[in-house]
């Protein structure tokens, strides 16, 4: 299961087994990793992929299609001669993954099979109130997924929750967050009491490092680590790094809230001088106009105005250039000390402030090219990747899916 548990993603997790039996559902789990990631695979590819011995590769396919957890199919060669391939994948329906994605101003409920196949997706406005209200909504938008598939309780493994801010890092609790602040929400405590699924919760752009991890470790050898940069609203970071036996580890450390400025503009999280009050989307549209820099800022920034603003920092406005530039630098002075910290390693820029990239670089390269590191191993490689909600949902399918392949096979054994 590629991934570490860490202080930005948290999970209900069953006693785990130990001896022979957690050897064997670690076998398992490892062929069914291997189907999830290359898709149908024969019985010698599969021996290929997990280093597993062929006889073993034999009892576990043989035990997990008769618990009716993947199934198998026959592919004819292509010259129509010989005998035709027996190809092993998911059951489809064999288990269930709702993901919950929530944003400023929306939650997103989608459902997946087993295979990862989405089934349903819908979106609702995100409920006002406090911490209580918030968990009800969610509950209803679970019930929801439920009534409009037709699938029961029961064959819902996981629950894969994300948002942005802080995660505890033992539970499915929400310490801080862009819209509720410093009201905590416990996932376990309003939802466990009518779910059986595992329940697990992230960071967002945990998932996209995650995402993007998985992505460069398969399509170039040599992969070492990536840094995700998400600029909207908020400003997220998720750290990728690569570990022996192909893992990942993956981190997201509290970069939005880091000190830029001492005593510097008002935060949302209510601290002053962080690197979100420069770079969050109201940081910028603050500096640019002007506006006090102890302004309680807004919860929430159309991206329509921002879209103005860069508009006019294209045409030479000289203050909005600034605000940009700005934005720039305290990213750049941020990734400095990440750097400083971590390794120098690639950054992917992400999320709906990605698009103003261009009018950012300047600033971020001066910000970067102060620190030691990147003086003595050069300007880092600087790329905008775009599509972040995909990326976000396929770091949830990688997550969450691993803790349904373990549950499933738990189950089944």
């Amino acid at each position: 299961m590629s991934g570490h548990h860490n202080a930005s993603s948290a999970e209900v997790a069953k006693p785990a087994r130990t001896g022979t039996e957690l050897l064997g559902l670690r076998n398992r789990v490892a062929v069914l990793k291997a189907l999830r990631r290359h898709g149908r695979l024969s019985h010698t590819e599969l021996s290929d992929h997990t280093g597993l011995a062929s006889a073993t590769v034999s009892a576990i396919t043989s035990d997990l299609e008769r618990a009716e957890v993947i199934e198998k199919s026959e592919q004819q060669a292509g010259s129509g001669r010989g005998r035709p391939r027996v190809l092993f994948a998911q059951r489809r329906g064999s288990a269930y993954l709702i993901i919950v994605i929530i944003s400023s101003d929306a939650i997103q409920y989608s459902l997946v099979d087993y295979a990862g196949k989405l089934i349903d997706r819908f979106v609702e406005p995100r409920m006002q109130g406090r911490a209580g209200d918030f968990l009800a909504a969610i509950g209803a938008g679970l019930e929801r997924v439920l009534d409009r598939s037709r699938i029961a309780r029961d064959r819902v493994r996981a629950i894969s929750i994300s948002s942005k801010g802080l995660v505890a890092a033992d539970a499915p609790v929400l310490r801080w967050s862009p819209v509720l602040g410093t009201e905590q929400v416990d996932f376990e405590a309003g939802l466990k009491p009518l779910w059986g699924a595992r329940l697990s919760l992230s960071n967002e752009t945990l998932l996209v490092a995650s995402a993007l991890g998985q992505q460069q470790q398969a399509s170039a050898a040599g992969f070492t680590g990536v840094t995700a940069l998400s600029l909207g609203h908020s400003i997220g970071l998720g750290i990728a790094t690569a570990r022996p036996a192909g893992e990942i580890e993956v981190r997201a450390p509290n970069f939005g809230h880091m000190l830029h400025v001492p005593n510097g503009a008002l935060c949302r999280c209510g601290a002053r001088g962080c690197v979100e009050a420069y770079a969050g989307l109201y940081g910028i549209l603050r500096t640019a106009f002007e506006v006090p820099l102890d302004t309680i800022p807004a919860k929430f920034v159309p991206i329509p105005e921002v879209d103005k603003l860069a508009a006019s920092a294209r045409s030479g406005n000289r203050m909005a250039n600034y605000a940009f530039r700005v934005a720039g630098q305290a990213l750049g002075f941020g990734l400095s000390r990440v750097f400083s910290l971590n390794s120098h390693m690639p950054v992917a820029i992400t999320g709906p402030g990605a698009r103003y990239f261009d009018l950012m670089r300047a600033g971020m390269e001066e910000g970067l090219s102060q620190s030691q590191v990147v003086r003595m191993e050069g300007m880092p490689i600087l790329s905008v990747v775009p599509d972040e909600p995909q990326l976000v949902f396929q770091g949830h399918l990688e997550r969450a899916m691993a803790l349904v392949d373990e549950d499933i096979v738990m189950s089944a054994t």
